[in-house]
């Protein structure tokens, strides 16, 4: 069998944002591309990092730009459902919602915890914020389910840019394993969120940069940066 195609044919649904339903023809989709979040283009350098910080004028970035450096997105109904303030880890068996059950089983996220980024429940509010701003990767696949308030995360793509995605309640989004990438709260300060990971979690970030870090290599074997394939094409003239 040509082992090799069908490696490319993975990387290529990869980068489509179609990983899971490549697998499973049953698994939940994805969002419509008019229910996903906004994102734009931001400065490398800002000042308020509560602020949307939109160039001038603004650079709006695709639901087919995120999905090719692997973000992936459902909406959520967080209306009908009730939860905790906070929940180290947090009994998944409590889950009455039937659509969060299934992405939960379709890809294997067997832990659940829910926290309260606000001054009121997070010691140590200001400084915390400033550490998830800094920028990481880590080695596995970041999962958030905005159940109130909003943030931002800032992804790098495939040009080293940042993106800003706009993430508000009812946003499920998952970022790849060693994709840069930043957190921060909007200016309302105050985000409510579920996590989920795949067996016992780790929260280790490696904060850039951190190019030889196996996780970081594994992300760009899938999603190569811009001036990767430019040299590539330059090879095969």
């Amino acid at each position: 069998p040509n082992l090799s195609a069908g490696i490319t044919l993975q990387k290529s649904n990869c980068k489509m944002g179609n990983c899971q339903t490549t697998r499973d023809k049953n698994a939940l989709p994805q969002a419509k591309p008019s229910e996903w979040p906004e994102a734009w283009l931001i400065p490398d350098d800002v000042e308020d990092q509560y602020a949307t910080n939109k160039q001038e004028p603004n650079v709006p970035v695709s639901v087919d730009e995120l999905k090719k450096i692997g973000v992936n997105y459902w909406k959520m109904d967080a209306e009908s459902y009730e939860y905790p303030v906070k929940s180290v880890p947090w009994d998944t068996s409590n889950s009455a919602d039937p659509k969060l059950q299934q992405l939960r089983d379709d890809r294997g996220y067997s832990y659940a915890d829910i926290i309260t980024v606000h001054k009121d429940h997070l010691p140590d509010f200001e400084n915390k914020l400033k550490a998830f701003f800094e920028e990481h990767i880590h080695d596995a696949e970041e999962i958030r389910y905005i159940l109130g308030g909003s943030g931002y995360f800032d992804v790098r793509n495939e040009s080293d840019k940042w993106v800003r995605i706009h993430i508000k309640k009812g946003d499920l989004m998952t970022l790849p394993e060693g994709i840069y990438h930043r957190f921060t709260c909007d200016d309302k300060h105050l985000i409510h969120a579920m996590r989920l990971f795949k067996g016992e979690p780790v929260w280790t970030p490696f904060n850039r940069p951190c190019d030889d870090h196996e996780s970081r290599k594994k992300y760009v074997e899938l999603y190569p940066p811009e001036h990767t394939e430019e040299k590539k094409e330059e090879s095969a003239i």
